[in-house]
């Protein structure tokens, strides 16, 4: 079912599946439940994609719960092909205040007392989903929303990245917070927001046009409905995905 979480984010009209997916495999990196993800899309017994699987990680809006899983999970089912494996990260909790104010803590924007920092969860769910995979490093994409795109924006400013094309919808675009933009040059972002946003638009359009200017390959798509996902959510999603995976 999905979960109440989810229900708060989709708005009445939005157009998903409502089988459930399979349910993920549930990681916890060292066995540290502050370095946990969820594994979507390893069946049993799939053969290997020629090239390696295409990875898109996900880093969930609002709490970053596992509670996204059943979205995430339809992503993987309704959005991208079989040769599409998905990484959900699933945010630290490292304070009461902290899992309402700043849901994924980075290097320039932390939280006192964190043992680390989300980029560096980034890149052990990361190294933990390669070992005994084959992943394809042409393909390694992010998607993020509302309370994760500061995150996903980090990663893909960083002097060196594996991520090959960042998807943000729904969420700020603050400059102050993140790398040098400088990083941006030929780098894939696919932005999308509601003109009804809570967050202004201005901020996205921000992103368009300060990204473009370094140099990177921008792809900038709006929406109705306001803050959340709104409309055919699943086909929305793949236009980007696909977007951002071209070769």
């Amino acid at each position: 079912m999905i979960t109440t979480i989810l229900l708060a984010l989709l708005s009445v009209g939005a157009t998903l599946r409502q089988d459930d997916p399979p349910a993920p495999q549930d990681v916890k990196i060292g066995g540290d439940a502050h370095k946990r993800y969820l594994l979507h899309g390893e069946e049993k017994d799939a053969k290997v994609p020629a090239g390696g699987w295409k990875l898109l990680v996900v880093m969930p809006g609002g709490d970053g719960s596992a509670e996204f899983a059943p979205f995430v999970g339809g992503i993987r089912e309704n959005a991208l092909g079989k040769d599409w494996l998905i990484a959900q990260m699933v945010a630290p909790v490292w304070a009461e205040e902290q899992a309402e104010k700043n849901v994924w803590p980075t290097k320039l924007t932390p939280w006192p007392k964190m043992e680390f920092t989300c980029e560096e969860l980034f890149a052990d769910v990361l190294a933990d989903v390669e070992k005994g995979r084959k992943i394809d490093p042409k393909c390694i994409v992010t998607l993020a929303w509302s309370s994760s795109g500061k995150l996903a924006y980090s990663l893909a400013l960083q002097e060196k990245t594996p991520v090959t094309g960042t998807f943000v919808a729904m969420s700020v675009f603050q400059p102050e917070n993140l790398p040098s933009l400088k990083a941006a040059k030929g780098r894939r972002f696919y932005i999308l927001h509601s003109p009804e946003d809570k967050i202004p638009i201005r901020m996205a359009e921000t992103a368009r046009d300060e990204l473009g200017k370094k140099g990177a390959k921008v792809e900038y798509a709006t929406y109705a409905g306001g803050h959340g996902w709104h409309g055919d959510v699943y086909g929305t999603i793949r236009t980007g995905i696909d977007w951002l995976a071209k070769k």
